[in-house]
């Protein structure tokens, strides 16, 4: 089989270059890398992706996701493109029907608390829908529960440069769930506390998924890149069996 390309889908709060660590590694073993943009708005989301796909990818492809991306590539890995293998980082595995916000529910996630205003920012935008609106991250919810294991500089990066999710994209039903056909890894960051180790690894023994585990936050792939890279290098070499 020829060397797949490597799609690396960001979550929320984050852009393509959350991955740089993972695409620097990857590229330098001459794997083709793409981080496409996650438009973080809803149910077009993952028809971007596939699109992507589509377009921009021949052969076989390795399809990865970190947090919100997770359940990006859930629903667009069957939609576009040829993805051989699903990598999940730290990230959502949903099921047909299930939302964001419903696998956080009781799930004791540093988001899913009675005044989410506490832990987030919620602001209007252009053209939105009616009752929907953007979240960002508040600057302490950052520090303590969403990098708390990056020096205080990158964590002071993240809180000015990220990318809102819309409260529709955290309520919009699963659609497909792509882990049914396709085989599936999972890094299960066992410091995360935005989605819980217990949650992720409930979702990743549902989906019949490989699973490592790392002592990291709920951005593994920055802080400790290997891991990721080492469950992806795993989902590549299974192609060849």
């Amino acid at each position: 089989m020829a060397k797949p390309t490597i799609v690396l889908v960001h979550g929320a709060w984050a852009d393509g270059s959350s991955w740089n660590a993972v695409s620097k590694e990857l590229q330098s073993q001459g794997f083709d890398v793409l981080t496409p943009p996650n438009l973080l708005h809803g149910a077009g989301d993952a028809a971007y992706v596939a699109s992507f796909l589509a377009q921009r990818t021949t052969g076989p492809v390795v399809l990865v996701g970190h947090s919100y991306g997770g359940y990006v590539i859930t629903n667009a890995g069957t939609e576009g493109g040829d993805v051989k293998a699903l990598v999940y980082v730290d990230a959502f595995i949903p099921e047909i029907g299930e939302t964001v916000f419903q696998i956080l529910g009781g799930s004791g996630s540093a988001l899913d608390v009675p005044d989410p205003t506490s832990v987030l920012d919620i602001a209007g935008y252009p053209g939105a829908p009616e009752g929907d609106a953007e979240a960002f991250l508040k600057p302490a919810t950052v520090h303590d529960s969403f990098a708390q294991d990056l020096p205080e500089a990158d964590r002071l990066l993240i809180v000015a440069s990220q990318r809102p999710i819309t409260l529709g994209a955290n309520t919009t039903p699963s659609a497909v769930a792509a882990w049914k056909s396709i085989p599936s890894w999972v890094v299960v960051g066992t410091e995360d506390r935005v989605i819980p180790p217990a949650t992720q690894r409930s979702m990743a023994e549902r989906a019949g998924a490989i699973i490592t585990e790392v002592a990291a936050s709920h951005v593994s792939m920055v802080s400790h890149p290997e891991a990721a890279i080492a469950a992806i290098l795993a989902a590549v070499e299974s192609l060849g069996d």
